[in-house]
């Protein structure tokens, strides 16, 4: 079988959508007192570090599907008030992030992207935006894990939808999801229908 590199790419994209589905399983068992309440991270609350991740995303996959976005992303910082709330807008865009990732091709990999802040224009290779975004996402899940283990909801494992040896831990998410282990071992470039 021959290298893929854009495999990795597809397996982090689902990556992201089952631990974000994961983790806002968990969150919606808080209360609203509970998502708000200060706890001690780089954001004060659940609710303001699980919106930093929408904004951030938002603002990432905007600028890698060729739009103009820029900083009104980050008008609103908190703009979903309810764990329910963001977790459909979380989930929309995990799903337009997996899109995304399955369109490529090597060229659209190594493309330039014009990320706009403000004043200037950044440009990044694709990849190196998708990979700075992967990252990301996982700090701040990472904080979110920390913040819930000051609830009484247990905080979730984050870390078993790469390696086929867990898919055990991740059957119920990928069943509730539609997946099979195919689906996520073997992602391959969907058709543009």
């Amino acid at each position: 079988m021959s290298y893929d590199p854009l495999r990795v790419f597809r397996k982090l994209a689902r990556n992201n959508r089952l631990a974000n589905f994961r983790l806002h399983q968990a969150c919606l068992q808080l209360s609203q007192e509970a998502f708000v309440a200060s706890r001690v991270s780089f954001f004060p609350t659940l609710r303001a570090t699980l919106n930093h991740i929408y904004t951030v995303d938002r603002f990432y996959i905007d600028a890698l599907q060729g739009g103009t976005l820029g900083l009104a992303a980050f008008v609103e910082e908190e703009p979903f008030a309810t764990m329910a709330d963001l977790r459909v807008a979380q989930t929309e865009l995990d799903e337009v992030l997996i899109a995304f990732v399955d369109s490529l091709d090597e060229d659209g990999l190594a493309a330039s992207v014009n990320i706009h802040r403000g004043a200037r224009i950044q440009y990044d290779r694709c990849d190196d935006i998708l990979s700075h975004l992967f990252q990301h996402q996982t700090h701040h899940r990472g904080q979110a894990h920390a913040m819930l283990s000051g609830t009484t909801i247990k905080p979730p494992q984050l870390d078993e939808f790469i390696v086929g040896d867990d898919a055990k831990a991740r059957k119920d998410e990928m069943d509730a999801l539609g997946w099979t282990e195919t689906d996520l071992m073997f992602p391959a470039r969907r058709s543009a229908t």
